[in-house]
């Protein structure tokens, strides 16, 4: 039996939350150790890398790094989801919103905003999830998050329906919520909103158009042929700075022994988290470099014998 290792990237379809695809990559790949990268909404679609083997040690480094998404709102309504999905609470049949105001209200967003989470979302609050406390009909009282808008441009915008609808493209930072943000957009309109579709684009810097359907994992696994649309691990952590051991120290490396600050090039730089390879190009694992004395000492190890 084939052992998979490395990182998948999935499209994730309408209708399965993040654990169904999960579950279900588990039953093509005939294989347990795999682990997602972010959960996404039954709703929203688009990109969902896996982490297979060895890899799910890198689960941590792919949701920290910014995620782009392609949403689409609906103004003059609003619901207790913040998505369409959701009951609606409040309507306006009025809505008259010119396209240069649209624009101008986006750019507000730009940089860091604070968030209150949703009340539908796994956020917890006194060791209950936001979510179960809504299905009860409570409504409780949420801290704001800030997180970081670093792009937010508009698609399109078509004023003219019942129910205006605008699109956008959003590159932001990890716990973003989107619904809130539509909703956000809405308020400072003037006007009721809520999320009407999203689509991930990209995470973990791994674009849609690279990524498998279900499918399509299932055909190539038939033919033989998956391994190679596996990115290799060391792909969730190329936002980090490479390293190269001496190769007198790989061994040193391996073991979790600490290494001079020396034995690596190019040099590095006080407390930084390096990717560190062997003069081959083996992938070696993280290591971070001591603000203090300058050693480097191992955060994950990758032995190359490992399963």
């Amino acid at each position: 039996m084939i052992s998979y290792e490395g990182i998948l990237p999935i499209a994730k379809p309408v209708g399965f939350t993040s654990h169904d695809v999960v579950a279900k990559a588990r039953g093509i790949l005939k294989m347990k150790r795999i682990g997602h990268t972010g959960t996404l909404d039954p709703a929203v679609t688009g990109v969902l890398p896996l982490c297979l083997g060895r890899a799910t040690r890198m689960v941590e480094y792919l949701q920290e790094l910014p995620k782009e998404y392609e949403a689409t709102l609906v103004l003059g309504i609003a619901t207790d989801t913040e998505d369409m999905t959701g009951t609606v609470i409040e309507r306006d049949e009025h809505v008259s919103v010119d396209e240069e105001r649209v624009s101008a209200v986006l750019s507000q967003f730009i940089g860091t905003i604070s968030q209150v989470p949703p009340m539908y979302s796994a956020v917890k609050q006194d060791g209950k999830r936001l979510y179960e406390l809504a299905r009860e009909g409570k409504v409780v009282e949420r801290k704001a998050r800030e997180v970081t808008i670093h792009e937010l441009e508009l698609i399109s915008y078509q004023p003219d329906l019942a129910y205006p609808e605008l699109s956008f493209r959003v590159l932001c930072s990890k716990g973003t919520y989107i619904r809130t943000l539509c909703v956000d957009i809405g308020r400072a309109l003037g006007v009721p909103a809520s999320m009407l579709r999203l689509k991930r684009t990209m995470s973990a810097g791994i674009r849609d158009e690279h990524c498998l359907t279900l499918e399509q994992v299932a055909e190539h696994v038939q033919a033989g042929t998956l391994q190679s649309y596996l990115l290799p691990i060391d792909q969730a952590v190329q936002h980090l700075p490479a390293h190269i051991v001496q190769e007198e120290k790989v061994q040193a490396a391996l073991q979790g022994q600490r290494i001079s600050p020396f034995a690596i090039k190019p040099s590095a730089n006080r407390g930084d988290v390096i990717r560190l390879y062997s003069p081959a190009e083996q992938f070696l694992g993280i290591f971070r470099i001591g603000e203090e004395t300058g050693a480097i000492t191992p955060v994950k190890v990758f032995l190359p014998d490992s399963n």
